[in-house]
């Protein structure tokens, strides 16, 4: 008995089940994973208290089930795993992933083989399957058994996916929903097509936040089935029309073997793990090696920064050369790197001005982006430049002109979705861009799933109810301070957004319920690899200097963070550092006024600038800038009104 308790002890192996189940645990020992893989299921336990029922492992490939009838050939010791990496387009630079890792290798009664790889680090539980034989024929998984079974009493924070071919234009799904928030597990999502990640989730005190990384070009793009009975989440695929027909339209998952499916991760701890957390990047594909580049340079010009953007506010009719110059020297003079023109640049403004506009721009120290539609079959959107990206011949004849004009960047606009071949599209766009300098930008898109940290030149991707719907009616204005809590800590978890955010001034036709304080706030609280702001150059001018320097100062990328206070759709407080200074922001997310005392004791002794909301002046921004000092207790109050917000710069 004692030796059976020794060896069970080692190898996390419960003996008493014939093998049948394994134990993984994170370093810190406060996460625990029991696998029985011969009964293709796990649960997890935190700090001693189970937090998911039995949950199904495995998938269906069309010649072999690898859910059912599983025989554990070997299970390896528990090892560590370490990776080390740098982001510049990330909630924190330099990164450090840390894990247990055990492979559970089975086998189907006819002998196909699967591997089921854990790893648990302090922050979460990630697992993926691994097919190790080798063959030369595509073989194709028709479905995956994964589910996250959860308790009775848990709560969830999601968001619905659109139907394919709904929408404006035939252009959903694109991520482009509201939360629902503070409901039951079991909640049947609006439509057939599910639940988007990353997907929030908390039972008692232990907060859960699932996504998936590393897809490769082998998986589609998958979400959480429209229904969850008994609290339990299964993995839902794509649905038809959401392929890249423009070629192979390849839907569900298919690859020769050895084949690597994606990475199932689940954030498990505290509200500050959530917001803390990097498992989204440390799962991706490791960044590619950038090509030599036609121009001999190396990739220095991936480049974070700030741009102005015309098409936000003025929509169609600003995308003419008078505008865009005056745009171009709006961004210059608030020290923006770019300015981003819009859709029909192509004969409103024509590719010559545009390359005059690129030198004057240049001269400014300002570098162009500009807009273009995906193009193919799956949208009937008409605004061009279009048909210009379908294949790489076509890519590369673009990309090269618009490199001789002296052009930063893309930003491309309406995809169809998840399906695997849609998913290789983005890579094509974003390695033949690459070659050319080329940073992109992706709308009407799905979710990045750490495919910034694989191809950096990619900095940002809307996948949002962004700024561009509250300019377009009142309601979505009226709901944009819990939304904008709720996007900041679960869409923006991993992966950078282009919510375009900030209006500081007004919107046509739109009351803004929010306080320029708060919209001030979230130039801090959102991330992403460029930040397109919803500012005009007039209404920048109703703006005080001192609130103006603050965007000129603001840093373009940042080296760490920590979560002051947050609540989900209540209220967003961080902390970001770049270099010896710490940007702290806040937004309150409900109309209602808070007092906050809130604990910075990492800042005591240090002192700073904080800005606020002034005194009321009918329609113009309000601020008030104070000087702040932490004091040795570690404390700052802060006073914020409804929907308000606030920013303060330490050192």
């Amino acid at each position: 008995m004692k030796l059976t308790l020794l060896l069970s002890f080692f190898f996390g192996c419960n003996l008493f089940c014939f093998g049948q189940s394994y134990t993984i645990s994170s370093p810190d020992k406060n996460i625990l994973v029991t696998c029985n893989a011969e009964k293709a299921v796990y649960s997890i336990s935190y700090k001693g208290q189970s937090i998911t029922q039995d949950s199904k492992l495995g998938v269906i490939r069309e010649d072999e089930d690898f859910s059912k009838d599983l025989k554990v050939i070997k299970a390896s010791a528990p090892t560590v795993v370490r990776d080390n990496y740098t982001m510049i387009n990330a909630k924190k630079k330099n990164i450090t992933y840390i894990a247990t890792q055990r492979v559970i290798e089975t086998q189907t009664a006819s002998g196909k083989k699967m591997n089921i790889v854990f790893r648990v680090s302090n922050d979460g539980v990630a697992f993926r399957y691994k097919f190790p034989e080798k063959s030369t024929d595509v073989k194709k998984i028709s479905a995956e058994s994964t589910s996250f079974h959860f308790y009775d009493g848990t709560k969830a924070w999601l968001q619905p996916k659109a139907e394919a071919q709904s929408g404006w234009e035939h252009s959903n799904p694109a991520y482009e929903a509201h939360y629902m928030s503070d409901i039951a597990t079991g909640t049947p999502s609006p439509g057939k097509n599910g639940w988007v990640y990353p997907a929030l989730f908390k039972y008692n005190d232990t907060w859960m936040l699932i996504t998936e990384a590393a897809l490769g070009r082998t998986y589609c793009g998958t979400a959480l089935q429209q229904n969850s009975p008994d609290n339990e989440y299964k993995i839902n695929f794509p649905q038809a029309p959401e392929v890249f027909k423009d070629g192979k339209a390849t839907l569900d998952p298919e690859s020769t073997l050895p084949w690597e499916t994606p990475w199932r991760i689940i954030v498990i701890g505290s509200i500050r793990t959530i917001v803390e957390s990097t498992l989204g990047t440390d799962l991706a594909l490791p960044a590619k090696k950038m090509p030599a580049y036609r121009t001999g340079r190396d990739a220095s010009f991936i480049k974070p920064g700030k741009s102005s953007w015309s098409w936000i506010i003025k929509k169609d009719d600003s995308t003419i050369f008078s505008v865009q110059k005056n745009y171009i020297d709006f961004a210059s003079g608030m020290k923006w790197q770019y300015c981003l023109l819009d859709a029909n640049w192509d004969t409103l403004i024509g590719y010559d001005s545009v390359k005059i506009l690129s030198d004057y721009a240049r001269q400014k120290n300002v570098g162009l982006l500009l807009w273009y539609n995906s193009a193919g079959s799956w949208n009937t959107v008409k605004y061009h430049p279009k048909d210009k990206l379908l294949t790489h011949e076509k890519r590369i004849k673009e990309f090269a002109r618009l490199k001789e004009m002296g052009i930063k960047g893309l930003k491309i606009d309406f995809f169809s979705g998840d399906g695997q071949s849609m998913i290789n599209y983005y890579q094509d766009l974003l390695e033949d861009a690459a070659q050319f300098g080329l940073l992109l930008n992706f709308h009407g898109a799905t979710l990045p799933r750490g495919l910034q940290r694989t191809y950096p030149n990619f900095m940002t991707a809307e996948a949002v109810f962004g700024y561009e719907m509250i300019t377009f009616g009142q309601q979505s204005a009226n709901r944009e301070p819990e939304h904008a809590v709720m996007c900041a800590l679960v869409r923006n978890a991993f992966d950078p957004m282009d919510f375009t955010p900030m209006n500081l001034y007004k919107i046509p036709r739109i009351k803004r319920v929010t306080t320029a304080a708060f919209e001030l706030a979230t130039a801090v609280v959102y991330l992403s690899g460029i930040q397109h702001y919803a500012e005009t150059p007039e209404g920048m001018r109703h703006v005080p200097e001192f609130v103006k320097d603050f965007l000129r100062t603001l840093p373009n990328s940042w080296d760490d963070v920590k979560c002051i206070e947050v609540y989900p759709g209540k209220l967003y407080v961080v902390a970001r550092k770049a270099g010896n200074k710490w940007w702290v922001a806040g937004i309150n997310g409900e109309n209602i006024n808070k007092e906050l005392t809130l604990d910075v004791s990492f800042l005591k002794n240090k002192n700073g600038q904080l800005i606020v909301s002034g005194v009321e002046n009918k329609d113009e921004p309000s601020f008030e800038v104070k000087k702040i000092v932490i004091t040795v207790s570690g404390k700052m109050n802060i006073t914020l009104k409804g929907n308000d917000g606030f920013v303060a710069v330490i050192e």
